[in-house]
């Protein structure tokens, strides 16, 4: 078997995996949530279920805030950054598996287009995208797996804003409680 066959196969795998993660994930949503029971754990792993869904929407932002308010908000964060960047490997995997879902999306191509023209720039985009929060970041990962961006440096950048972001979140829902509780 040439490298190229084994390329396609991996590419056809990936892409069947991403598939029935996203279908699966989005079908159990609901169940979940339970997760939150087991502590910095079930955050991770509901982290991981809300972002390894490709452009289907879970609430993981919604959560990481009322656990904010529960747990300390750092751990929160880490765990919920960490569940999260290895959750939107799904959508890297994705664009190496091949962009055909996306391709002709003018939005995926302005992202794919910018992160071609700016390679060094490409971990600040994803960073950037992976913070704001914003239902685009499954392009942005589409388009870091299609340019074959090494996905060690992909996780790395993408934990660091997805992180930040659930820093934002968690702290967020920890002032809330604390606030609701003064009044």
């Amino acid at each position: 078997m040439t490298s190229k066959q084994r390329l396609t196969i991996a590419r056809v795998l990936a892409l069947i995996a991403v598939i029935v993660i996203s279908v699966y994930i989005f079908s159990i949503r609901v169940q979940a949530e339970e997760l939150a029971r087991y502590g910095y754990p079930g955050i991770f792993l509901l982290s991981i279920l809300a972002n390894a869904t490709v452009l289907l929407p879970a609430p993981g932002i919604l959560f990481v805030f009322a656990m904010g308010a529960v747990f300390n908000p750092l751990g929160v964060a880490l765990a919920a950054g960490t569940g999260a960047a290895i959750g939107e490997l799904s959508g890297y995997l994705a664009g190496f598996g091949g962009s055909a879902v996306v391709e002709r999306a003018g939005m995926y191509e302005n992202i794919k287009k910018w992160m071609e023209t700016h390679p060094n720039l490409s971990y600040l985009a994803v960073t950037v995208l992976a913070f704001v929060p914003n239902p685009i970041f499954d392009l942005a990962g589409i388009a870091a797996g299609t340019l074959r961006m090494p996905i060690f440096r992909f996780l790395f950048f993408c934990w660091i804003g997805k992180t930040l972001k659930m820093l934002l979140f968690a702290y967020a829902g920890a002032s809330s409680f604390n606030w609701f509780l003064e009044r």
